[in-house]
């Protein structure tokens, strides 16, 4: 199923090349494979078609010379919307896993892990945008914006809001605002891994530094295996 015994689910195809960026950046590419469900024989790309996925991939990491680290990043999404939010994303997973014997760390410093007590390494969990609020990933790049593209970015976001007649509902707001700032950049057209090839993100600052210790915390560890 997989080539790399290191995975990083995500839950499509945007995500996917935003974080195959942010993994290269921290020279952990020749390691781990961005995948999203679709990628690893999933039905659909979402945040439910990875939780569908984790049920085949854990138990890939019992079998010699199977898998070895595995971690998702999903959005927390909007309880308004019938979305799970951030409580209940930790549950659902929490579910998931607990029958494959890891329990959630309460201890973790940066993002989600749940330890497993025969030695596999920590399955890891990021909630965009930051492990606590509602939202998704385009939250946290918002959050990450360079000071250099602050101005650029505050009139794209007013323009967004300026549009008289929009066709997308309210919770959409920040993609639309990221996609509009990411059009008006020197390449209009590329997708959300612009933000990190553009070197459009201040990679300085806390939320930023978060991920990318929580990222190396999953993938650097050692196993038995």
């Amino acid at each position: 199923m997989a080539a790399s015994k290191k995975i990083l689910l995500v839950e499509g195809e945007a995500d996917k090349g935003f974080f195959e960026q942010i993994c290269k950046s921290l020279v952990l590419d020749t390691e781990v494979r961005v995948a999203s469900p679709k990628d690893l024989e999933g039905v659909r790309n979402s945040k439910q078609g990875v939780f569908n996925l984790l049920p085949t991939l854990l138990p890939l990491l019992l079998i010699e010379d199977g898998l070895t680290h595995i971690a998702i990043i999903v959005d927390a999404d909007y309880l308004v919307l019938n979305g799970l939010g951030y409580q209940k994303t930790i549950e659902r997973v929490s579910d998931i896993v607990r029958p494959f014997g890891f329990e959630f760390d309460q201890n973790a410093a940066s993002g989600i892990l749940y330890k497993h007590s025969d030695g596999l390494a920590d399955f890891g969990l990021w909630i965009m945008p930051n492990n606590q609020d509602e939202g998704m990933l385009e939250d946290w790049i918002k959050s990450c914006v360079n000071v250099s593209e602050q101005a650029l970015f505050q009139q794209a976001t007013q323009a967004v809001q300026q549009v008289s007649t929009r066709k997308f509902p309210e919770h959409l707001l920040s993609k639309a605002e990221v996609a509009t700032w990411l059009a008006w950049q020197k390449q209009p057209g590329h997708g959300l891994y612009a933000a990190i090839t553009d070197q459009l993100l201040d990679n300085q600052l806390p939320l930023f530094k978060e991920l990318e210790l929580w990222l190396c915390r999953i993938f650097a560890q050692e196993t038995g295996q």
